[in-house]
């Protein structure tokens, strides 16, 4: 977000930017989610629903679950969430004390350990490099002092878009049902991947994890803020009264929207994006190494690549200061997402319009070759 601050400053001055650091696509919401959201404009109160959301919506998800991932859900595990961001934060509220120990991979996504330190807990890093396609493996969590109270894994992942094997999240899975350990895995990318599969990790073992999903990236309705949670039974009634108080319901509007988003005929469209993400992310691999940056896991899924710029920089945050200034050209740096070795690396999003990736590597490469002269 603080790049994005520095982008509009850059647009106030210069007509040039290229952004490469979004996390959202720049596509609209699919055409039937549009339709049923005008048609419910002209037709609907838009009312508060009940806390855990519209019960068609619910069901609907239900039925998504069996169908991607041959899973029995009950609509009643399901609650609808402002956007997944919210549902992580009602998950933390209703299943962690002060105190308690909770792991995530680093690099990782940021929110997850301002979110968990705002709320007392205690973050431990597993330090996760190429090696491990930047994922936690069992390994990791066996050679931990103590057991934790909890784990987060997020597969796609970012910044690194790496998926875990579904074996490996298995492993991690039954690992977290019998440590008493909940595995809380963030599956917002879902749908996003070039030639992996993406468990879900209710497919493993749902009385002992948290699925955490959301309409913002495959169905590319960031902006609407519509999310869920799959939910132990345990959680159920502690998140409902949570959400109940916290927000009384998520926006109606994109409930409705949302329900439209997941029948077969907005798929064709979403899965449209995911071809051109994947010629995106063809054109980076084949590219970078032009550039002289070699040192990445390829991208599984989501649209980012994590790159070591370390024979560049030893500070990031300054490196694409830099380079927008320069250039116009926007990237992520790594320190927001690795505080100890983030320094050295940065997130590369290939979301958006091909031709704008392409402008934009002959920038960065132009910028490059200027400053080894």
């Amino acid at each position: 977000m603080e790049v994005m601050k520095a982008v509009a400053e850059r647009r106030r001055t210069h007509d040039d930017v290229i952004l490469l650091c979004v996390g959202q696509p720049s596509t609209p919401a699919p055409a039937p989610a549009l339709a049923a959201a005008q048609a419910a404009l002209g037709a609907d109160s838009l009312g508060y629903t009940e806390a855990v959301g519209l019960r068609p919506l619910r069901e609907r998800l239900a039925r998504y679950y069996a169908d991607t991932y041959d899973v029995d859900v009950d609509p009643d595990a399901l609650i609808i969430t402002t956007g997944s961001s919210a549902g992580f934060q009602l998950a933390l509220l209703a299943a962690f004390d002060a105190g308690d120990t909770v792991v995530m991979a680093r690099p990782g996504y940021p929110a997850y350990r301002n979110d968990l330190v705002a709320l007392g807990c205690r973050v431990v890093d597993l330090e996760c490099g190429p090696e491990t396609r930047f994922q936690p493996t069992v390994a990791m969590m066996e050679a931990l002092p103590e057991v934790p109270q909890g784990l987060v894994v997020a597969s796609p992942s970012n910044p690194t878009g790496t998926i875990i094997d579904p074996d490996e999240l298995a492993a991690l899975a039954r690992w977290c049902a019998a440590h008493d350990c909940l595995l809380l895995s963030d599956e917002i990318y879902h749908g996003i991947s070039f030639g992996r599969r993406t468990a879900s990790a209710w497919e493993f073992a749902p009385q002992h994890s948290v699925v955490v999903g959301s309409v913002s990236k495959y169905w590319s309705m960031t902006g609407w803020r519509l999310g869920w949670l799959l939910l132990p039974d345990a959680l159920r009634r502690p998140v409902e009264l949570l959400q109940g108080n916290l927000a009384i319901c998520a926006p109606t509007l994109s409930q409705v929207a949302a329900i439209a988003a997941l029948e077969p005929d907005a798929r064709a469209e979403m899965d449209a994006h995911v071809v051109r993400y994947a010629a995106n992310r063809d054109v980076l691999l084949r590219r970078l190494p032009e550039l002289g940056i070699t040192s990445f896991a390829p991208p599984d899924g989501a649209f980012y690549a994590y790159l070591d710029v370390g024979h560049l920089t030893q500070d990031s945050q300054a490196w694409c200061a830099e380079l927008l200034a320069d250039t116009g050209v926007a990237l992520a740096p790594g320190i927001d997402f690795d505080p100890e070795t983030g320094h050295r690396h940065v997130r590369l999003s290939f979301c958006g319009e091909t031709a704008d990736l392409e402008i934009g590597l002959d920038r960065l490469q132009g910028w490059l070759s200027r400053s080894r002269a």
